[in-house]
């Protein structure tokens, strides 16, 4: 049963504020969904009547992502995942420059999709070259360019556009422009549909839940000329970058939950970066509290902060009681309580730490009623640990 409730998107009676890790379902994707299930079933490489209208509707949603994205129809690809976008864009220009080499420099914060493609490439035999941070969770463009040129050109450089847990934002136009011939991949995941795509890339990936499209949908974006080649046995059924039968209805509704906050975005992050600067600074205010990132420049909706004597799952739990869906702990390993290796990275406390993120919905009234309980919280978890 689908429920419409105004103001901010609610899970369960709580204010939703975890919007990193998946956005609400945005009304446009919900529309496009259900009227494409009913068109687009088919198999959009068959040549029969309802195969054509399935092609139709796919062929749409790639030109308005390309659209959105600022790129070529062909340039774009639907895959079951951002993940697996990731992994296909990251391996894939790893074999396309075979002959130049096999080393692959990365960012200690990337997201663990594209550290585990690096580890895979590492256990088979590869070169992984890992580049720090600084304190706000950047990377020196000068650092990470010396790594890709060390010893001749690297492989294929991998850089995330921004930070999936503190928000910031990376230098990619600058180290894509000191790179020459080395192919860089972009990982969007967490800024497409928020900010537009950097320039400079030869490939990039993006998940479609993270601006309010549905989950299962991921897009790979290989720049027109980038030698890329397929990592994996390629279907029979499917050009190279393609990954078996499409989510047509999945890809429409992605699509159209693109092309309208992509509409909005401005106005969006105008709105969501005044709010989140007034959590950062509230909550700086309180006492042992370390709020990471960079304070401008940055994601506009999210924000990371850490408790000193608190433990980020008690917080989280805590805070749900109270109404508030939030996130702690590394974007994908939360659930086995290791660390987070971004927080770890910028040499930030890497316990009690929390992941606020703004959907698109979030209004004033649910950070003044979130910034109102969360002192008392922390308080009271630390008297309960014996902390005074």
């Amino acid at each position: 049963m689908l429920i419409d409730h105004p103001g901010a998107a609610s899970a369960g009676g709580a204010t939703y504020l975890d919007a990193a890790s998946s956005e609400p379902l945005h009304p446009a994707a919900r529309d496009a969904l259900l009227a494409a299930a009913d068109r687009a079933y088919a198999d959009p490489r068959r040549g029969h009547r309802a195969a054509r209208e399935a092609r139709l509707v796919l062929d749409n949603a790639r030109a308005v992502t390309a659209q959105c994205l600022g790129v070529r129809p062909d340039e774009v690809t639907f895959t079951p995942s951002g993940t697996h976008a990731t992994h296909l864009g990251v391996l894939g220009l790893l074999r396309g420059r075979a002959r130049a080499g096999d080393r692959l420099v990365v960012s200690t914060v990337e997201h663990s999709a594209v550290l585990h493609a690096a580890r895979w490439h590492d256990d088979g035999g590869g070169t992984l070259r890992t580049v720090g941070v600084d304190r706000l969770g950047r990377v020196s463009p000068a650092e990470l360019l010396a790594a890709a040129s060390e010893d001749g050109p690297a492989a294929a450089v991998a850089l995330q556009s921004a930070n999936h847990e503190v928000g910031t934002l990376q230098p990619v136009a600058e180290v894509a422009a000191g790179l020459g011939e080395v192919p860089l991949f972009v990982d969007a995941c967490a800024s497409a549909g928020r900010l537009p795509l950097p320039d400079g890339w030869a490939v990039a990936a993006a998940s479609a839940h993270k601006w309010g499209g549905p989950a299962g949908v991921g897009v790979l974006l290989v720049r027109k000329g980038a030698r890329w080649r397929a990592p994996y046995p390629v279907d029979e059924r499917t050009e190279e970058r393609a990954t078996g039968f499409e989510n047509v209805a999945g890809a429409l509704a992605a699509a159209a939950a693109l092309q309208a906050v992509v509409e909005e975005q401005e106005q969006t992050a105008v709105r969501q970066h005044a709010m989140v600067a007034r959590v950062r600074e509230a909550v700086a205010r309180i006492p042992d509290v370390d709020v990471v990132g960079d304070p401008d420049d940055r994601l506009p909706h999210l924000l990371t902060f850490s408790c000193l004597y608190l433990d980020g799952e008690a917080l989280v739990t805590e805070l749900d009681r109270l109404g508030f869906a939030v996130a702690s702990g590394s974007a994908c390993t939360s659930s086995t309580l290791e660390p987070s290796h971004v927080l770890a990275a910028m040499g930030a406390l890497t316990h009690g730490n929390v992941r606020l993120s703004l959907t698109r919905d979030t209004r004033t009234e649910d950070v003044d009623r979130f910034l109102d309980v969360l002192p008392g919280v922390v308080t009271r978890l630390r008297a309960e640990a014996g902390v005074r």
